[in-house]
């Protein structure tokens, strides 16, 4: 007799052959991770014979390989009109007598341990194999009760085989429809209806970092956020940190929620569901406290080291007995392949032009793509769609895979960087903006715009067709050098794609950029929130939503700012340079205007280390602290330094560094080092009693070549005296760097001159210099050429 059905706890990753990778993975795990705490919920699988024979025994098949014998996939009319009917065959045969017995039977079983609702779900026996993923073809129906809905479900199931992109992937990808079959697995509802859902990746989805857990989530049913409906929370965990019992949650985002999916109970068969609107008061919250953020890490942790590689995993939070379940893991198929495919590192894009920005959203990838925009309103529009267009759209749906691989770049109002649009783009190779809000009514038929996923996690449509570059990696071997160059970093969302160049670390991470551009309210805002007038109070309130009140907002901004950075390039060092802001730059900040003065030349005036101490500040200055500690106290990252900029005199410098050591953060401490930004001509004229509080300098050319020379680095009418490799600014530099070799200190240097010019890098060697912090994009070329110097001097270092 034929085995029709399996429990999933008899089943295992030997079995995908019979019940396909989803099935085989939820026997899998029930059977090895319990003890690791990983919870998944039971239930049974059809297996592929039982498949084959339900499709024999009534000569389907022969009908479905005649069909498609014929047919070309790349015909869109042609392809649905072909699935439609094969659904519509499947749908209409009976299952085989003893089959449908075997399903009754186990679901009985079920039944009489109270579990009353299920999801049914497919399981492709070719799907989910590592250089392969059928995630999202087939179809999932939710909230099933009884169990004649539960052998309709089924049977729904087998006919997704043949949805539109099912059968056009398989034909795509080389997989033979006789050596596909399906599994329909029946498992227990986990009720995130009443709680939230999402999807979590082994590794960072956009970078490949490997070092990280990317988690997102939503309220209700997970199906809101794999399908791209709803734009979710994010949040990501650096794994060496977690496994080292750190509370090592380094960022979050948080989504707008709108909608949710939950059971309808007015409904007994079909997709037994609803979409609601989620509560504004729902909507401004996580939809995950932070202890649940690292209990889904360390599960999605232990199934990663289960099955030895990088996992794509969904989960359920029950709000019934509020306990966190694993629903689905399979094998990530985009970045742990294109690892493997591209040792030398993957193609860099990058814009040579900037352009107004008309809208923006989540970045799936790191390229660039331009075209002119096509808007599809449904999937019956797909046929516009033509090469090299840049498809909008509100969402895409799996069965959109035809036309979107045609697109130059594809554009949504709605999806989070898990949904299958996002998926599908990233297997595609295709650049995606996700989230957008309202990409359909602002972009029009059409219209030239380039998409841009190269600058972070935040992905620009821009107005007209604009230049791009890319340029492909060297992976010849990088020769050896005497001095070690560090990395220029102010993004943390590009800190995942700089951390795998072959940088010792970042030598400068602006905190200006996280203040800027995550946080964007003055400090002085934050601390006095209830004294600024309604209108401002409210938009102060509505920017810190998701955290306790504004000052936490701000500094745990910070923190997840400094901390995703340190993470990023564990355990190399990471000099963080506290906030240099001058007047004119805190002034654009909300509620800034209330608290800044207008000053004439704002970079002489209120600014760095003279700012810190002032009585009008420290206050804000102790806001930047707190960050600071629980990055290294708290969370544990002691690869942080601390750099202080513009320090005028010994005086300020003494009193600067006892702030801090009053705020915790005192030098030498649990390997504390203080840095100090050389970039004053005093600084360098009285290094040594400078240095008799700090661990080192890093020297901010930019700074000293406008003082030593006299000259404003802002204006036009001066700009080509500037010149870091004047004879003057050199004497200076000289000073420096001796100094602190002399007295054992660390000497490097962060400003732009190297970047921009090799011989004044070239130089700076020869002078003894410790490190330079480069722009990434100039980091390779400058090594190579250094080593090749260096090589014809015969000057290496032992």
């Amino acid at each position: 007799m034929h085995n029709y059905v399996i429990p999933f706890q008899s089943l295992g990753l030997s079995d995908i052959s019979q019940v396909g990778g989803k099935n085989a993975s939820l026997g899998e795990m029930i059977r090895h991770l319990g003890a690791a705490g990983v919870q998944v919920p039971g239930g049974f699988a059809t297996t592929a014979g039982a498949y084959r024979e339900f499709l024999s025994a009534s000569g389907l098949d022969q009908r479905i390989a005649q069909t498609l014998a014929t047919l070309n996939v790349d015909d869109v009319v042609a392809l649905a009109k072909a699935g439609a009917q094969i659904r519509g065959w499947i749908i209409a045969t009976p299952l085989p007598a003893a089959l449908e017995q075997a399903i009754r039977q186990h679901y009985a079983q079920l039944a009489a341990a109270g579990e009353g609702s299920f999801a049914v779900r497919s399981s492709a026996t070719a799907e989910d194999l590592p250089d392969a993923s059928f995630a999202g073809q087939q179809e999932t129906f939710l909230n099933i009760h009884g169990i004649d809905n539960i052998l309709l479900a089924i049977k729904e199931v087998f006919a997704s085989l043949y949805n539109d992109r099912a059968i056009s992937y398989r034909v795509h990808t080389g997989y033979h429809d006789g050596g596909v079959a399906l599994s329909a697995g029946v498992q227990r509802m986990v009720r995130s209806d009443l709680g939230a859902a999402g999807v979590m990746f082994t590794l960072d989805t956009e970078s490949g970092f490997r070092d990280a857990v990317f988690i997102t989530s939503s309220y209700g049913l997970g199906e809101m956020v794999v399908q791209g409906s709803v734009n979710p929370d994010e949040f990501y965990v650096h794994k060496p940190q977690l496994a080292a019992g750190y509370p090592a949650l380094v960022r979050r985002s948080l989504g707008s929620k709108q909608q949710r999916m939950v059971f309808d109970t007015t409904r007994s068969a079909g997709r037994s569901t609803r979409i609601e609107e989620v509560p504004e008061a729902l909507r401004q919250r996580f939809s995950l406290s932070d202890a649940e953020v690292l209990q889904l890490a360390k599960y999605a942790v232990s199934i990663e080291q289960h099955y030895g590689r990088p996992m794509d995993i969904e989960w359920g939070k029950d709000g019934a007995d509020g306990k966190l379940y694993i629903l689905q893991a399979r094998p990530e198929t985009v970045q742990s392949q294109a690892h493997l495919q591209q040792a030398g590192g993957a193609p860099r894009f990058q814009l040579r032009q900037s352009g107004a920005v008309l809208v923006e959203g989540r970045a799936i990838g790191q390229k660039i793509g331009a075209g002119p925009v096509r808007l599809v309103k449904s999937a019956a529009e797909m046929y516009k769609v033509q090469a090299g267009d840049v498809l909008v759209t509100d969402m895409t749906d799996p069965n959109w895979e035809p036309v979107m691989k045609k697109a130059a770049a594809i554009v949504t109002n709605r999806g989070g960087r898990t949904c299958h649009a996002a998926i599908i783009a990233r297997e595609l190779g295709i650049p995606a903006i996700v989230g957008c809000g309202n990409a359909t009514e602002v972009l029009a038929e059409d219209d030239l715009v380039t998409a841009s996923c190269a600058e972070g996690d935040t992905g620009y449509v821009y107005r007209g067709r604009l230049d791009f570059v890319v340029s492909q990696p060297d992976d010849t071997p990088l020769p050896e050098i005497s001095v070690k160059l560090m990395l220029n970093v102010g993004n943390p969302s590009l800190a995942f794609e700089f951390a795998q160049m072959p940088s010792a670390g970042i030598g400068l991470a602006r905190l200006e950029f996280v203040i800027n551009n995550l946080i964007g309210i003055h400090p002085k805002a934050v601390l006095e929130c209830q004294k600024l007038p309604t209108e401002l109070r409210a938009k102060v309130l509505q920017r810190a939503s998701g955290y306790a009140d504004p000052v936490s907002f701000y500094v745990d901004k910070l923190t997840e700012g400094i901390s995703t950075l340190a993470a990023a390039f564990w355990p190399r060092p990471v000099i963080v340079r506290m906030s240099d802001f001058k007047s004119n730059e805190y002034r654009k900040l909300l509620g800034g205007e209330l608290y800044e003065p207008l000053e004439e030349n704002p970079m002489l005036g209120f600014r760095g280390a003279g700012r810190y101490v002032a009585q009008s500040f420290r206050d804000c200055f102790e806001l930047e602290c707190r960050a600071m500690k629980k990055v290294r106290n708290e969370m544990g990252y002691k690869n942080v330094e601390i750099m202080i900029p513009f320090v005028r005199t010994v005086a300020e410098a003494r009193e600067v560094v006892g702030m801090l050591a009053a705020q915790g953060l005192r030098r030498g401490e649990d390997g504390l080092r203080l840095i100090m930004m050389c970039e004053i001509p005093s600084n360098a004229l009285l290094a040594e009693d400078f240095l008799q509080y700090f661990d080192g300098f890093s020297i901010g050319s930019n700074d000293l070549t406008q003082l030593t020379l006299g000259l404003d680095r802002d204006s036009s009418l001066v700009a080509d005296k500037f010149d870091e490799r004047d004879a003057a600014v050199k004497a200076l530099l000289k000073m420096a760097i001796s100094t602190c070799n002399r007295l054992g200190k660390y000497v490097g240097i962060c400003g732009q001159g190297p970047s921009d010019h090799f011989d004044f890098a070239q130089w700076l060697m020869q002078e003894g210099i410790q490190t330079m912090s480069l722009n990434p994009d100039t980091l390779l070329e400058t090594w190579r050429k250094l080593g090749a110097v260096q090589a014809c001097s015969g000057d290496l270092a032992d």
